[in-house]
């Protein structure tokens, strides 16, 4: 079989090396790339597009380094292409957060603020079973709620526990693109999918046996839903 190269988007945000640490792990044969050159992002066969930070950090870098092409040329390839937290977050529409900032518009949706939401603010103030108040970030482990039959889902219980780190959450103007579901004070969106598009807001990558599966999921992942 030939080598696949999966190329990590490098836009000077988020700790990439643990995405490629943990891609390496699970597809030692693979090459995998971690880089802002869009020359290699388009001869990859796989695309993973991650992001950490504040989103009108992101999208400034995003965009002076054009990797909206880049990922809009891989979407439009048909390569399997996969977001991670803030790259979830740069697809909607807009974003509540740094006072409000347009994203990339490729999912129509919003970015919103866990606290600034009323069934946020009724939940935090009641204690949770642990007796600790929610708090924002949502830091830790959380079950997703597979909505749909994905090939990204497979040999993954439902349910299963996946490791986060946000206090915003994407909510899509369609929910015919969501995959998976998460509860933290609110029912919010863990996982879209769109075609050769699957976005999700935890970190595969510090999820353990369920995200190191995803992750294998992707390398074998044709694209299709």
């Amino acid at each position: 079989m030939t080598q696949q190269r999966i190329a990590v988007i490098d836009y000077g945000m988020g700790n990439l090396h643990s995405v490629a640490s943990a891609l390496s792990h699970v597809a030692p044969t693979e090459d995998v790339v971690v880089t802002a050159d869009p020359d290699i992002i388009a001869s990859a066969d796989r695309v993973i597009f991650p992001g950490v930070g504040a989103i009108r950090d992101c999208m400034a870098e995003i965009l002076r380094l054009d990797i909206n092409t880049v990922v809009d040329t891989a979407i439009q390839a048909g390569k399997p292409v996969l977001a991670i937290c803030v790259g979830m977050q740069a697809l909607m529409n807009r974003s509540e957060e740094n006072g409000g900032v347009d994203c990339l518009g490729r999912i129509p949706g919003q970015v919103k603020f866990f606290s600034a939401s009323p069934e946020f603010k009724l939940a935090s103030d009641e204690s949770s079973p642990s007796g600790e108040r929610l708090k924002v970030p949502h830091m830790g482990w959380n079950q997703v709620q597979q909505t749909v039959d994905h090939p990204m889902w497979d040999k993954i219980d439902n349910n299963s526990r996946f490791y986060f780190v946000h206090s915003y959450y994407v909510e899509v103007e369609n929910s015919d693109v969501i995959a998976g579901r998460a509860h933290y004070g609110l029912e919010f969106t863990a996982s879209l999918f769109k075609d050769n598009l699957f976005a999700v807001q935890f970190h595969p990558e510090k999820s353990h046996h369920s995200g190191l599966q995803l992750l294998s999921n992707f390398v074998r992942w044709n694209g299709a839903s």
